[in-house]
């Protein structure tokens, strides 16, 4: 067979769709995404970005046979026909897709004398998967994690950067408030999720994710406490920068805390707050004791500590992203190293004192035993 068609609205594509593609390409010569721009859904993204997701997905599995094209306002099997696909390929996961399947399959022959359908069923680890499957995982705490299993990489960048976009725009977006000048909140979003912070190659733990992850926790938080809107955003500008500058160089200057505390003052986004928001940024910095006071330091280190509690499988994508933030060390130090701060901070978290906040000390603490515990013995003496 020469060509074959995928067709849908893939906002977002995931890896059952990338499975079905795969098996299209495994009985023809060339795959054409036929991609649905449907004016009466909503998509999370528009139908040139999704082209471009579909693309990068494709690139990145090294499938050069594969192009995308956008449909608008045609019968998809008319127009797989007119580019010299004569099948179209379908995933079937229930009998109900079956069921709708060949009534559109009917459809697209008898009356658009289109092209016809070939149906595969996907293996039993796809089989719930779908774009609103995908998209009914976002909020929670940890929801990012998951997600990232059930979407390629290009899929879960665009989606994760949409998300953050949102939390950054409502930040400045509120009723009464003074917002910053569009360009300037524009220029930091850009630099703060670009290659020269969290989006940079070589983070593997402060990372996007990571930031993801820490806005999610500050919004839970925010909704279990009450906690009042300027503390909110207070915590979240905060967070926001706290990691913003990362580096190993012990014979630096500054601090890493300190060097992104001095990137928020100068970044000119909320001068009223911009001292505040500078200290809370400081707290971070696990190692200067007690010495920085602030009303919201205790929820502040919750927050970045809260990973240290998660479940299992986060943990374990931690642990490794930990290791390859050091990969520079070589591994009898790492281990050394590690072990060491991880006895230290099972001490606190068994004494009651890890998480100086009630909130994160009841949702993480006796987690946090368990996974530092188990950390600790893989690591050995």
């Amino acid at each position: 067979m020469k060509r074959i068609g995928f067709s849908g609205t893939l906002d977002p594509i995931t890896n059952g769709h990338m499975w079905v593609i795969g098996e299209a390409r495994s009985i023809a010569d060339e795959v054409i995404v036929f991609l649905s721009q449907n004016p009466v859904k909503q998509p999370q993204f528009p139908a040139e970005e999704r082209k471009k997701i579909i693309e990068q997905s494709a690139r990145e599995r090294g499938w050069e046979n594969v192009q995308v094209i956008i449909v608008k306002s045609d019968y998809t099997a008319r127009v797989a026909k007119k580019h010299g696909a004569d099948y179209l390929i379908r995933g079937i996961r229930t009998t109900a897709d079956f069921d709708y399947e060949n009534l559109i399959q009917q459809t697209n022959v008898d009356v658009l004398q289109g092209a016809k359908t070939i149906f595969v069923m996907p293996p039993r680890d796809l089989g719930s998967v779908s774009s609103s499957f995908v998209k009914a995982l976002e909020g929670p705490v940890g929801w990012n994690w998951t997600m990232k299993k059930f979407v390629p990489g290009p899929a879960y960048r665009a989606w994760i950067l949409s998300w953050l976009r949102k939390e950054w725009d409502g930040l400045w977006n509120q009723p009464g408030g003074a917002a910053p000048d569009a360009a300037l909140a524009e220029h930091w979003f850009a630099h703060l999720t670009g290659p020269d912070a969290y989006g940079g190659a070589e983070r593997h733990y402060h990372n996007l994710d990571h930031l993801v992850h820490g806005l999610a926790e500050i919004r839970v938080w925010a909704a279990n406490t009450q906690a009042t809107r300027h503390d909110l955003d207070t915590v979240k500008k905060a967070f926001w920068f706290h990691d913003a500058l990362y580096e190993r160089d012990e014979d630096a200057l500054f601090s890493n805390e300190e060097a992104s505390a001095q990137l928020w003052l100068g970044s000119g986004l909320d001068l009223a707050v911009g001292v505040d928001v500078a200290e809370l940024i400081r707290v971070t910095d696990h190692f200067q004791g007690p010495a920085i006071a602030h009303r919201l330091k205790d929820v502040m280190l919750g927050i970045d500590l809260a990973i240290l509690g998660q479940d299992d499988e986060v943990y374990l994508a931690y642990t490794r992203a930990i290791r390859q933030e050091y990969a520079h060390v070589p591994e009898e130090s790492f281990r050394a190293q590690r072990r060491q701060a991880l006895i230290h901070l099972r001490g606190k978290a068994q004494a009651g004192a890890l998480f100086g906040d009630a909130y994160f000390s009841g949702q993480y603490n006796d987690k946090a035993i368990d996974n530092l515990s188990l950390e600790i013995q893989t690591l050995g003496d």
